[in-house]
């Protein structure tokens, strides 16, 4: 176990794309339910960066000993400044490619979390209501998952 072991390319075997996280991925779909309507966190990629230039979630490669909503919160904080104790984790949704996975950790925040661009992976943030963010020139990740996502993070408020 080392800690930042999971930099690094994966050949998927199942869209022959490379992806990044020698151990997977994972991201955080943060839902603001404070306000109406209710918002999501977007990240404009800085463009030297995997799908830079496109919109997604912070989050990235996932280390040998973490869980994956420990990784997604931990690069929130990384890429965002979001501190940890301001996101409760609900839902995580799995986007499995056999031999590389990506983990959307769906979370709720009841109070403005501050979130700026912490480090040179984010160009912009944004506070975008759910039903605005197919609009967006999303990364082709979470524009390939942004179907089923939408329905978790609808279902997320139920409960």
């Amino acid at each position: 176990m080392a800690f930042r072991d999971g930099d690094g390319w994966v050949l998927c075997e199942r869209c022959q794309s490379r992806h990044w996280g020698l151990h997977g991925a994972a991201g955080l779909l943060l839902v603001r339910i404070d306000v109406e309507p209710v918002l999501v966190l977007l990240q404009l990629r800085a463009g030297w960066t995997h799908g830079g230039g496109t919109w997604a979630l912070p989050g990235g490669a996932l280390d040998s000993h973490e869980h994956p909503v420990e990784a997604a919160v931990r690069e929130a904080w990384e890429e965002t400044g979001i501190e940890p104790e301001h996101v409760k984790p609900k839902l995580m949704f799995s986007d499995d490619h056999g031999n590389w996975r990506y983990d959307t950790v769906i979370a709720h925040t009841s109070i403005d979390v501050g979130a700026y661009e912490a480090n040179a992976e984010s160009e912009a943030l944004h506070w975008v209501p759910v039903e605005d963010v197919a609009g967006y020139d999303l990364h082709p990740g979470l524009r390939h998952t942004w179907p089923e996502l939408i329905d978790l993070v609808k279902s997320s408020l139920e409960n």
